[in-house]
């Protein structure tokens, strides 16, 4: 089918008037085929530009699309759109802030938390928050109050100072002063006589210090010995020989050997005394009548004779 130079020509011309509502609506911040959800605020100032970011928790899910002037409440009306996929309360709160001192304004979505979805075209409240400029500016005069404040704080200070120094009594801080640096003075004088104390002593704290050395060296041989002994050995045996003195001295108890009767037996005891005695009397007999015991001749007369009773015994004549 061919077509004349009219139709060719009509249609040329629909498309361009097409192209150019597109790319108006585009720089407008529009898009025709745009299909997000449209919301309302409004604000008692505009300070927003058309196709200013909307965020939620500080990611971009939106723009601002149109703004325009009530002139029946005075008011800025802004239309701003937003993901169909974001689901908020109508009952949230659209804050504008500052973006940084040279970024604009844009929009924050502060959600609300219940379930009174919002719906497109619903007008959402709003807020404004300060921006670093505005709260410098209006905190500006309060902070030059307390500056004021605090430079006639510093100057009454400086002045106290100056007639410290210039104080010449007890109190001033001269005579403070002349004082540290006298004790400084001693501290190093003091400093020096230790310094000269140890270097005379050099040699004998070397040897301290040598001898300290050898000492630690030594434990620690010692220790590693006594870590090589075998305790739990040590420990068995002096159980084996605890254990066999017990016994002795059980079977010593019960009167078993020489030892038990020795301890235990009366009749020993006894004998024991009874020996004692006699040889008491031996030894004072002895000394009483020592002829008895002890004879000496010197022509071999015979030594006399005595019995148990010590009487003398005589010797019978033969014819």
């Amino acid at each position: 089918m061919k077509l004349s130079l009219e139709v060719k020509t009509a249609i040329l011309v629909i498309l361009g008037i097409i192209f150019f509502i597109f790319g108006f609506s585009y720089l407008k911040g529009n898009n025709i085929f745009d299909s997000n959800n449209t919301y309302y605020t409004e604000f008692d100032y505009n300070s927003l530009a058309v196709s200013a970011p909307v965020t939620i928790k500080g990611n971009k899910v939106g723009k601002v699309k149109e703004i325009k002037y009530d002139f029946e409440t005075g008011k800025t009306r802004v239309a701003f759109s937003v993901d169909k996929q974001l689901k908020f309360s109508k009952n949230s709160t659209i804050n504008m802030y500052q973006t940084g001192l040279m970024g604009g304004n844009a929009l924050a979505i502060q959600p609300a938390n219940d379930s009174q979805m919002a719906k497109d075209g619903d007008l959402i409240q709003s807020k404004v928050e300060d921006g670093l400029v505005t709260s410098l500016t209006s905190d500006f005069s309060q902070l030059s109050t307390n500056l004021d404040g605090t430079l006639q704080t510093v100057d009454t200070l400086m002045g106290n100072l100056n007639g410290l120094v210039a104080d010449q009594s007890e109190n001033g801080l001269k005579n403070t002063l002349a004082e540290l640096n006298s004790t400084l003075k001693s501290y190093k004088g003091l400093a020096y006589s230790i310094n000269s104390v140890v270097k005379k002593n050099d040699e004998n704290i070397t040897s301290m210090v040598d001898n300290f050395t050898t000492t630690s060296t030594n434990l620690s041989e010692m220790s590693e010995k006594l870590k090589q002994v075998d305790i739990t050995k040590t420990v068995s045996d002096l159980e084996s020989t605890l254990s066999s003195v017990n016994t002795m001295l059980a079977s010593v108890k019960n009167g078993e050997g020489s030892m038990g009767k020795l301890l235990n037996d009366d009749k020993l005891y006894n004998n024991l005394e009874g020996a004692a005695l006699q040889m008491e009397q031996l030894l004072e007999d002895m000394k009483l009548n020592p002829k008895r015991y002890v004879h000496f001749s010197l022509f071999g007369k015979k030594a006399k004779r005595y019995d148990a009773e010590g009487n003398e015994i005589k010797e019978e004549k033969k014819d």
